[in-house]
């Protein structure tokens, strides 16, 4: 994407989506990538490796399963299905976002190469603007904010790489859990969508106590059960509200 190809009202949004984009999204994104740099340096592998993974997978926790299971010897086969079913999650994230893109203008194209940059940070905070914006925008917007967003992340995979050992081991993956902490204080931050905060809420409480009973499945049972109670609550909750006014 160049800034020849946008029509001149689309400059100056593009360029707002980069400013918001390079904030404290970009800071938390860099020193979760350092973090996944030094891991990567860590397991023996390459530079190269590192950046392909940030450049086709952009999403820590596929990428994190790569390396782990490449550092305990895994085959080929097992590395991708695993890559595969962590990284299933963002399927509904690409379904949820890209009917707010809006359909005509550009190319077919751009939607598919914009699926691609669909991660949490850029579905949360595409979610919580896209709608305030006029459909015309919506696609530079999502376009800029998610490319700058990939372009650090690159950076901040090349930075931990050369700074692996400089770092606490401890400290390194810390680092690593910064950007669910952010999405999470993102979504909490929204008390207006009601179905968002019975999600997180019900998460809070099931989450722990489902890992002590099965630490395998505890997440993904996490996750069935609290988003399916939300979504049954905020169904219920307006009828419940109709027939009491």
């Amino acid at each position: 994407m160049t800034a020849e190809t946008l029509p001149d009202r689309r400059r100056p949004v593009v360029a707002g989506a980069v400013r918001e984009a390079l904030g404290l999204p970009s800071a938390v994104l860099v020193a979760s990538y350092v973090g996944f740099g030094s891991l990567v340096r860590e397991s023996g592998l390459g530079l190269p490796v590192a950046l392909a993974s940030t450049a086709t997978g952009w999403a820590l926790p596929g990428q994190m399963a790569l390396v782990e299971l490449y550092s305990v010897g895994s085959t080929l086969l097992a590395i991708s299905l695993a890559v595969a079913l962590t990284n299933t999650r963002l399927m509904p994230m690409v379904v949820t976002i890209m009917p707010l893109l809006g359909r005509g203008g550009p190319p077919r194209w751009w939607h598919y190469a914009l699926a691609h940059v669909v991660a949490v940070t850029s579905w949360a905070n595409g979610m919580r603007r896209l709608p305030d914006l006029p459909p015309g925008e919506r696609l530079a917007w999502f376009a800029g904010y998610s490319a700058t967003l990939w372009v650090v992340t690159l950076g901040g995979t090349a930075a931990g790489f050369f700074l692996a050992g400089m770092v606490p081991h401890p400290v390194t993956l810390g680092l690593v859990f910064l950007n669910p902490l952010y999405f999470l204080l993102l979504f909490a931050g929204d008390l207006r969508d009601r179905a968002r905060v019975c999600a997180l809420a019900l998460g809070a409480v099931l989450g722990p106590a489902l890992h002590l009973i099965v630490p395998s499945y505890g997440l993904l049972i996490t996750g069935v059960v609290a988003g399916t109670l939300a979504f049954l609550v905020d169904r219920w909750w307006p009828a419940r509200e109709a027939k009491r006014g």
